[in-house]
């Protein structure tokens, strides 16, 4: 076992040099070049080297550097009103896009489908056809008169037609830029809507020019005359890029002109031969090829190797006017261990890559070297559109959190601390968090488990006679003691234990704690204000609602509902226990600004408007349903309840100030014996906080400034030492607040082929969105005036959606909802192709029994031991590889590190010191004989 695991990381190690070295554009250009070793000698654990692919190994060398961008265009030769031009019949940029028959319009791009014999026919043109390559040539008649030339002298034309095929290759050229008299809204305003994204796409900017774009044309031009007996046939690749007039569509410089002029009676044959041409060109190992092809025996070589990953479907059971929608992903073009059949990076023995290793094992100190470098581009990279609408979106959700945490707070320990204090201490620990943590997008807030512990410890306070502010105090500078040392002792390593089965397991609970909360919320203002069930418009005048008393004949109708009841009034008739409207308005308010949302965030994909105008919609989905029915609360202007922030700046509890002092009310033992109960705190510290930092810095995020595990750690601590000395609540990351701002800073490509989907680039790693969320929220008693207008039903409809939305792309999630679905029903997952369903069911039935078992003890006063449980799920992890194997383990889940790693590890480090130490004491012994041996001399 362990001498396969040497062998696979060899192999690995191997591959990915090659693949770094080589600049490999996709998984299939291994056929080419695996054979890259300075002896020469050949890996035969992935693929056996083609003859082909042998003469392309040496074409493709490691210092040239990437090919540019190929815009392939064909034109058809046309004869309109008999005089003779050619047409634009189709482009290719990564996809297919052909002029529909009516002649006013592209079609949608799509992937090109060809004839198996278009493709052998297209070998054999350029087998005996006219090849030209690196020709010195700066405009079209030059390279005409060349290729004429060329074929004259090989006696593959006779002189006497030169001038007729001179004539006809010289014909002025017309481009699908005619403009239809009615347009979309979408493309008023803009001169050639397609020829825009084209550039777009080619230039990678907004605004281009010539000189600036990385991209070059292949020009396709086919036709029949009749002058020929047999094909006319050139492959030329031009020494430079020359802009050869009106020859393109769009303004980039020629490389490549293929030409194939043929007798009368095969349109269709000479058409399927330069389609199958012009997706060669556009194809990443041919163009390659085509670009640094010595002879043509390299390009020959060339349209072999893409033979060979030729696939062909049954002429019988397919139509091939089917036009095939380009995928959602392309293949990635970055070569993994998946191309071997293993689906986990660090599948099989669980080796961690050298950047996993440096942050579980390098402490604090290379956390504040992996980040100093980024500290500058963390501020200057959130100057964009969308921190923004992230920066509204967190701020809303972070204000309702600290609302609602404050207010039960304040209920549990009478006050002592607040909705004020929570408003403070959110913005004081979220700014320096931000500024200073070591991944700036971990949102930090109060937490259910937090809570109960401030209830049990002031119950406990009030039970024993114990100043409660005195003893938190010692609570939280013991916690913050431990967490430094498990900063110092690198304790974070534990957390290369939290596979995918603790990760959602956890995460998935957060998120139904959120919507199963917003719902309860939502379902007390149903409570508060009924419904009335039997309301007939019939008895409208009996409807009404008095104040008795009994002591009394007077006519006390004239007081208010508090007036009544302060005074020892009843409320007598049948409208007394409803209020009209307020339940039905705030269900409608609250379901409304959630589907809002959702139908705002998808309309990204929609095939409405530009496309910035969707992005820019879809990125505002939040504040613009928030103001949209905010706004429909002021129009029906109803009394719903609206959103309480405090509006003078001290402590919620008249009788305590900002400072709490650490001895004088407790005796003195109690300092120390606040040990054991910050023991249970900095657990639920660590779990927390370390487990979102995971779900944060997972690979399908692609981070690219690293993480800072014992960094966070260490000012969270900090935080929690300031947070007692002042009386304000303790905070740590909050899960699916995270997890929503790095969702709303996602970004995707700009510039995309046309019918390429937009692919996620990465998240906006910044500490400006965060910084400026708690700045926000600590001036929030200034803007209660504003705030005052937000209805809480709104609130609530953003919670649940940021429960529900927390919920996309948890493995977890997706198969629970296989238990619905007929196995044809099921999605494509790569897990069902290697798993039977009955381990997956299996596997997924013991998640639900964890998550099961955690929100009832979630529901109870032994949620203050829900760290603890988050410590079992790793225990019933690690006895999962007793009951499944390593392979499906590593489709379904991570496999668990080697638990002797570490140990071997530090015990390789002890050695090192020990063979520094000895050499030191070697070199002082022999300084010290070499100077008495002087002194004797």
């Amino acid at each position: 076992y362990f001498a396969l695991q040497f062998i696979q990381q060899v192999i690995k190690s191997y591959l990915e040099r090659l693949q770094a070295r080589f600049k490999l554009p996709s998984p299939r250009r291994l056929n080419v070049l695996s054979c890259k070793l300075t002896s020469d000698a050949c890996v035969h654990a992935y693929v056996t080297v083609s003859p082909a692919a042998e003469r392309l190994r040496h074409i493709l060398r490691e210092e040239d550097e990437p090919t540019p961008t190929l815009f392939t265009e064909m034109d058809t030769l046309q004869y309109e009103g008999g005089e003779m031009e050619w047409k634009e019949s189709a482009r290719w940029v990564k996809f297919e896009e052909k002029v529909e028959e009516g002649g006013e319009r592209w079609s949608k791009p799509h992937v090109s489908t060809l004839s198996l014999h278009s493709l052998f026919e297209l070998r054999t043109c350029l087998q005996t056809g006219c090849v030209l390559l690196d020709l010195e040539g700066y405009s079209l008649p030059q390279i005409v008169d060349d290729i004429i030339e060329k074929q004259v002298q090989e006696g593959l034309i006779a002189p006497e037609i030169r001038e007729k095929i001179s004539f006809v290759l010289l014909r002025k050229h017309r481009h699908q830029t005619k403009k239809p008299i009615h347009r979309s809204l979408a493309d008023i305003g803009k001169s050639s809507p397609s020829s825009e994204c084209l550039l777009s796409y080619l230039s990678h900017s907004q605004c281009y020019s010539q000189n600036s774009l990385d991209a070059e044309a292949s020009n396709v031009l086919i036709g029949e005359v009749d002058f020929l007996d047999k094909p006319f046939v050139a492959f030329v690749r031009l020494a430079q890029a020359a802009t050869l007039g009106g020859l393109t569509e769009v303004p980039v410089p020629t490389r490549f002109l293929f030409v194939l002029l043929g007798p009368d009676g095969k349109t269709k044959s000479y058409n399927e031969i330069g389609r199958a041409m012009a997706t060669l060109m556009v194809d990443d190992l041919f163009s390659d090829v085509a670009y640094k092809a010595r002879d043509r025996e390299d390009l020959i070589a060339g349209i072999d190797e893409f033979l060979d990953e030729v696939i062909v479907l049954p002429p019988g059971e397919w139509d091939p006017k089917i036009r095939i929608e380009p995928p959602k992903k392309l293949p990635s073009s970055v070569f993994s261990l998946n191309e071997l059949g293993q689906p986990n990076g660090n599948a099989g023995g669980g080796a961690a890559s050298a950047e996993d290793e440096e942050i579980f094992c390098g402490g604090l100190w290379l956390d504040i070297k992996r980040k100093v470098p980024w500290f500058l581009s963390d501020f200057y990279e959130g100057f964009h559109i969308q921190s923004i609408s992230a920066v509204l979106f967190i701020y809303l959700g972070c204000i309702t959190n600290a609302i609602t945490f404050g207010g039960l707070l304040g209920d549990a320990t009478d006050n002592y601390q607040g909705v004020m204090e929570s408003f403070l201490g959110t913005a004081l620990a979220g700014t320096v968090f931000c500024l200073f943590g070591g991944q700036p997008l971990i949102i930090l807030s109060s937490t259910g488990p937090i809570l109960i512990f401030e209830k049990l410890l002031y119950e406990f306070s009030i039970n024993n006679d114990i100043d409660y502010m005195e003893i938190r105090l010692w609570v939280g500078l013991h916690s913050c003691l431990q967490c430094l040392i498990l900063v110092a002792t690198d304790a974070s390593y534990i957390i290369k234990y939290m596979t995918r089965f603790t990760e959602e397991g956890f995460s998935s609970l957060i998120s139904f704690i959120f919507i199963s909360d917003a719902l309860k919320k939502m379902m007390s203002i149903f409570n508060y204000y009924p419904i009335n069930p039997d309301f007939n418009p019939d008895y409208i005048t009996s409807y009404r609602c008095d104040c008795q008393f009994n002591f009394s004949s007077l006519d006390w109708n004239q007081l208010s509902k508090k007036e009544c009841l302060r005074f020892g009034g009843s409320l007598v008739g049948k409208s007394c226990k409803y209020v009209p409207d307020l339940a039905m308005l705030s269900f409608i308010l609250f379901f409304g600004t959630y589907s809002m949302t959702i139908s705002l965030k998808k309309f990204k994909a929609s095939r409405y408007f530009p496309t910035k105008l969707r992005k820019l919609i879809s990125d505002f989905a939040i504040f613009t349903s928030i103001m949209t029915f905010v706004g429909l609360d002021m129009f029906m202007g109803l009394k719903t309840p609206k959103l309480i922030v405090p509006t003078e700046f001290k402590p919620t509890r008249p009788d305590r100030g900002w400072i709490v002092m650490p001895f004088g009310k407790n005796p003195w033992w109690m300092c120390l014996a606040s040990f054991v109960p910050a023991l249970l705190v900095t657990i639920l510290i660590f779990m927390d906080q370390q487990i979102t930092a995971v779900i944060m810095n997972r690979k399908e995020n692609k981070l690219k400034k690293g993480c800072g595990y014992h960094l966070d750690l260490f000012w969270v601590g900090i935080l929690m030492a300031v947070c007692s000395f002042m009386g304000l609540p303790w905070y740590v990351a909050a899960t699916v607040i995270s997890i929503a701002h790095i969702d709303s800073l996602k970004m995707e490509s700009e510039s995309s082929a046309p019918g390429e989907q937009p692919q996620f680039l990465g998240v906006r790693e910044q500490r400006l969105t965060g910084i400026l969320v708690f700045v926000l929220t600590g001036v929030s008693v200034f803007l209660a005036p504003i705030l005052q207008y937000i209805p809480m039903p709104v609130l609530y409809g953003v919670f649940l959606y940021m429960g529900v939305a927390s919920l996309h792309g948890i493995q977890f999630w997706e198969r629970m909802k296989l238990f619905l679905m007929p196995a044809k029903h099921q999605p494509d997952f790569v897990f069902l192709r290697h798993v039977p369903l009955r381990r997956v069911h299996l596997f997924t039935l013991v998640q639900i029994t964890c998550l099961a078992v955690l929100w009832i003890l979630k529901s109870t006063v032994a949620a203050i031991i829900f760290p603890v449980m988050i410590l079992g799920l790793m225990v019933v992890r690690k006895t999962l590889d007793l009951v499944f194997s390593q392979h499906d383990l590593a489709w379904l889940d991570d496999i668990l590190p080697d638990k002797d790693k570490k140990k071997k590890e530090d015990e390789k480090k002890k050695e090192k010191k020990k063979a520094k130490s000895e050499e030191h004491n070697n070199s002082d012994e022999e300084v010290r004989t070499t100077t008495i041996r002087c002194v004797r001399c």
